[in-house]
């Protein structure tokens, strides 16, 4: 599947060879079960790449032919640039009616109700039945454990408290330690009662079993919003942070900062289908600075004066917050397209559970990025380089991951038999996740001074 899809992208077709593929806009598929060809798709991508530059100038009318066009050939249910169209369309068109038709978007959404339980069994899924959150975890417990060695009370700060099995695991290595096990203390911020209060009960019942002191202290709250003073740190207690997939949340709160030129250029390469399919689309946002607002330097200021051990830090490797609309269109297409072919790789799922983690989680953070703006655009994945750059503004410094953690992670993903995954280390010791060598989720190692 993988080796099918790199080819896929390797060309771009003339105008007259699409005019031959689609007559009618008609079937990308020859025969049954053939996957589309590799002009179909380059053409298929080219027109999503002209609708949005049509949406992005206003152009309604144009936007809406695209629109129909693009339309009767994306599927929810076919190849993976298909799944993708579907869900650009949806987002061009919400960002359509949002902006030209206001009164319309909101009489269309007056009704809508969002079903909570589906998002957390998507995330629960995608959890299950693709790596990468796991080894996130997996490498952060490890970090917690080598930096807390000899300590006697530990309070981990998770900043998305929603997945049991990760502390349950590092309660069980934490009663295997030669010294025993410290006393635990958890914070959980999560912004739904129900799972904090889940968390609660099974953590609870596995310290107990295990015959660890321990304690967990919910906060109700999107990260966003959460109030510092709710972090009861006391004196004594060795700090660790664990932040999976949150913090870009709060670059919303950026929107009116301006940025400058960094001398840190990117250093990924972009997707190169998508340089082919499109050279004209390729910003080179990712050579400017991270823009810091007071929320997002308030709030790593104060993780910093925590003290933290360690914290660790896991990120989409993506650039979704540029100025530019057509720009992030381009990055929403070179991020997901290597995860909608993940997906399509994974054998124990049902067509109905993909489509249900597309639908819940993929789709939305796709609508988020391409349909909203100001404080309602929280997907605003930055690559690691900004990262770096916005820590250690604040006065945090890098601790490089150890060579046992990640050959540790390396052999876990073996085991899920699937030469697609991928783990990259740089130089400095942080780490990308990878579906065959495209770079999807970046993990690092932080502690509240600077290293000598």
């Amino acid at each position: 599947m993988a080796g099918h899809q790199d080819a896929r992208y390797s060309a771009t077709p003339s105008s007259s060879q699409w005019m031959s593929l689609s007559p009618g806009l008609g079937s990308p598929y020859t025969m049954i079960g053939t996957p589309p060809s590799e002009e179909w798709c380059m053409e298929l991508l080219r027109l999503i790449k002209e609708c949005g530059n049509h949406v992005a100038a206003s152009n309604m009318p144009n936007a809406n032919i695209m629109l129909e066009q693009i339309s009767r050939l994306a599927s929810a249910y076919g190849s993976p640039i298909q799944r993708i169209a579907s869900y650009c369309i949806e987002a061009f068109a919400e960002r359509m009616l949002r902006t030209k038709l206001p009164g319309l978007y909101n009489a269309f959404n007056s009704t809508k109700i969002s079903l909570v339980s589906e998002e957390n069994v998507a995330q629960r899924l995608f959890y299950n039945v693709c790596p990468f959150i796991k080894v996130a975890y997996l490498i952060t417990n490890q970090a917690i454990i080598e930096a807390m060695e000899g300590e006697k009370r530990v309070h981990i700060i998770d900043l998305y408290s929603f997945e049991p099995e990760q502390w349950i695991d590092l309660l069980h290595t934490f009663k295997a330690r030669p010294e025993g096990p410290p006393c635990l203390k958890i914070t959980g911020v999560h912004d739904q009662r129900v799972v904090l209060e889940q968390m609660a009960v099974r953590l609870m019942a596995e310290a107990s079993k295990l015959e660890i002191s321990f304690h967990f202290i919910p906060i109700v709250s999107k990260l966003e919003n959460v109030d510092t003073e709710s972090f009861c740190v006391n004196a004594g207690e060795a700090i660790a942070i664990s932040s999976a997939f949150q913090l870009h949340s709060l670059l919303a709160f950026d929107e009116e900062v301006p940025r400058r030129i960094s001398p840190v250029a990117s250093k990924r390469p972009l997707r190169k289908f998508l340089e082919e399919v499109s050279p004209d689309f390729t910003s080179p946002s990712s050579i400017l600075s991270p823009s810091f607002s007071p929320k997002m330097r308030n709030f790593l200021s104060f993780l910093r004066r925590l003290s933290p051990k360690v914290m660790v830090i896991a990120e989409q490797e993506a650039n979704h917050n540029g100025f530019s609309f057509t720009e992030r269109v381009k990055e929403a297409l070179d991020f997901y397209a290597p995860l909608f072919d993940c997906l399509d790789s994974i054998r124990s799922i049902t067509p109905m559970e993909r489509q249900m983690i597309e639908k819940m989680i993929f789709g939305e953070e796709i609508k988020n990025i391409i349909a909203c703006e100001g404080v309602e655009r929280k997907e605003r994945h930055e690559k690691l380089e900004k990262w770096i750059l916005r820590l250690e503004q604040v006065g945090f410094g890098w601790v490089k991951l150890s060579y046992y953690n990640i050959i540790h992670a390396r052999k876990y993903l073996q085991n899920y038999g699937n030469d697609g995954y991928n783990i990259k280390e740089e130089e400095d010791g942080y780490v990308v996740f990878c579906w065959n060598r495209c770079p999807l989720f970046s993990i690092s190692a932080w502690q509240f001074g600077r290293q000598k």
